[in-house]
């Protein structure tokens, strides 16, 4: 297994809560993108811790960002010593990197939400990924964030901006280099505790919904899926409204 990191945090929620969460971003992002999900649930009595990911944010840099590697800094990651996650929420890069975590350990989280997680990419997802990526990079100014994304809400704007800015552009490109073969179906397939993906709209883009990654909801009876209707591949700042509302949903069932 890689060497781990210490990845640094955020939290939201009384320290002493309960229950206890952790919030893994996608690839260029960083924890504070997912303050959707800390506020939804630091309201509902949680604590909510979000990490910063090996490379991005002000997490420390490596030269390993395969899957493994993201898996390994997670698998560190607990709220106390050698207690488990109540929730662990991951979107796209941050879902692939929890469900290997999950699979491996099932002792390590209780549950898990996968936000239209990266499973397993095409070429087309690839693709998109880089242009996106690139696009991130070459202009990570507020405006052009906000110029590409009017509808957001200004918190997501800045945020955006900031991680794209406090990124490794070599630990990302690294990340699409040193995965060649972009692919944890198995994991998912053997995941043993409750999991619930929230799937992006496939008319707008989804990286998971209508993807052969989607076959793994039908083989593993653990796992249940939602779709947040006209919502791109980052639901919770494209529709956070929806997008909540079926996360708080899944926290029910």
């Amino acid at each position: 297994m890689p060497a781990p990191v210490t990845l640094p945090r955020l939290s939201w929620g009384a320290p002493g809560a309960e229950r206890r969460a952790l919030l893994v971003h996608g690839l260029g992002s960083n924890g504070p993108l997912m303050w959707r999900y800390g506020v939804a649930l630091a309201d509902a009595g949680w604590c909510a811790d979000a990490v910063d990911l090996r490379g991005h944010g002000t997490a420390p840099r490596a030269l390993d960002y395969t899957l493994a590697a993201y898996a390994a800094d997670l698998s560190e990651t607990r709220p106390g010593p050698d207690a488990p996650w109540d929730l662990v929420v991951g979107h796209s890069l941050g879902g692939a990197a929890a469900t290997v975590a999950a699979s491996a350990d099932p002792a390590w989280t209780r549950r898990l939400i996968l936000i239209d997680p990266a499973i397993a990419l095409t070429e087309r997802d690839r693709e998109i990924v880089r242009a996106s990526q690139e696009e991130s990079f070459a202009d990570p100014s507020v405006r052009a964030v906000r110029d590409g994304h009017p509808h957001w809400h200004e918190q997501d704007v800045e945020l955006k901006s900031l991680s794209a800015q406090q990124a490794s552009r070599w630990a990302v490109e690294q990340t699409s280099a040193q995965n060649a073969e972009w692919d944890v179906t198995d994991a998912a397939t053997a995941l043993a505790v409750p999991t619930h993906v929230i799937a992006s709209d496939p008319e707008v883009y989804s990286i998971f919904r209508g993807k052969p990654a989607e076959s793994v909801v039908a083989a593993n009876p653990r796992i249940t899926m939602s779709v947040v209707e006209g919502a791109g591949h980052s639901p919770h700042r494209d529709k956070p409204e929806a997008t909540i509302a079926r996360f708080l949903e899944a926290l029910e069932g």
